[in-house]
């Protein structure tokens, strides 16, 4: 099996000393897509055109030599080949195929396998080891069908805006607010984004994504329009200064009972980009891996269900590292 290592990021010792979406800056990295959570200075870089691009306009750098691989491109470095897959996450997210003398690995980075709305759709293949993340790894983590959310996102933004108020809806910049957007189409709503999310959206549009018409945010004029905005920007005093608003948080966290408490909004919509239990599982089956190594979220428990199942699976940043014996 090929050797794999955890410390802030996956090692892969054997395969050139690559990095996998590690923290901090590395000599060597594959980088599954542009969240600051997932990027670095690192000096050389595998990861897709977007990606890339993202990087650039967030961060100032996407890596001093970039290897910049389309989707289904099998390229060499040294001792191994690496194939880009879509992850489905958000636009130019990828999965990395590692080929070293034949046996195969697939990290997936954050994925999901339903289709959205304004990122590529994720493809599967047969690997001996999968390497996934975890984040909603618990059974009662079960989405509902997207058309439903989105249903329920417009008819809160409709009612909001028949009140007299504005209608916020908080989401990432880069991908969940896109996919917001996206799911606006249609809806004839007047749409304003913030600075930091139109900056993504036209990039998204430069690679041929199609939304309905929006403008940036002009706070003189917001009357009968619905705004998104970045989460980080709930207490802050642009929206401080609307008076009559409501503002809705979409995150797959909306699942949670407790959701609209503990962002401390009026409604917690579970639209996300993250696999969630079933789609996870339905990773597992069809990848159809001899081994399977777990990351972030639920890692551990998801891992333990799997060895329930009869699979060899083991958190890499759970409580069973110790067990693992990296």
């Amino acid at each position: 099996m090929i050797a794999v290592h955890y410390d802030r990021g996956v090692y892969l010792p054997e395969c050139d000393h690559l990095w996998l979406d590690p923290r901090g800056t590395r000599p060597f990295a594959f980088i599954s897509h542009a969240h600051s959570d997932h990027t670095g200075h690192h000096q050389r870089t595998i990861l897709t055109e977007p990606t890339a691009r993202f990087m650039r306009a967030r961060m100032g750098s996407s890596g001093k030599v970039q290897h910049v691989l389309k989707y289904g491109e099998e390229r060499e470095f040294g001792s191994f080949k690496a194939t880009l897959l879509p992850a489905g996450h958000v636009l130019g997210s990828a999965q990395v195929l590692i080929d070293l003398d034949g046996e195969r690995l697939l990290y997936t980075g954050d994925f999901k396998l339903r289709p959205g709305l304004s990122s590529e759709a994720a493809q599967c293949v047969q690997a001996d080891t999968l390497i996934m993340e975890t984040t909603f790894g618990l059974p009662h983590y079960n989405f509902p069908p997207p058309s439903k959310t989105i249903a329920s996102i417009l008819e809160f933004c409709r009612s909001t805006l028949a009140e007299g108020s504005v209608p916020v809806l908080l989401g990432y910049s880069l991908g969940k607010a896109q996919e917001i957007l996206a799911a606006l189409m249609g809806s004839e709503l007047p749409v304003m984004l913030h600075g930091s999310i139109w900056q993504m959206t036209r990039l998204y549009e430069d690679f041929g994504a199609v939304f309905p018409p929006y403008e940036r945010f002009e706070p003189e004029q917001i009357t009968g329009h619905v705004l998104i905005f970045p989460p980080m920007t709930k207490n802050s005093a642009i929206l401080e200064k609307i008076t009559k608003k409501r503002v809705a948080m979409i995150t797959g966290w909306g699942l949670d009972e407790r959701a609209v408490y503990r962002y401390g909004c009026d409604a917690v919509f579970p639209l996300s980009d993250h696999a969630d239990y079933g789609e996870l599982m339905e990773m597992v089956d069809l990848v159809k891996p001899s081994r399977v190594l777990t990351l972030h979220g639920y890692a551990d428990q998801f891992a333990l269900d799997l060895r329930r199942r009869g699979i060899d699976a083991w958190s890499l940043t759970g409580g069973n590292q110790l067990e693992f014996g990296l």
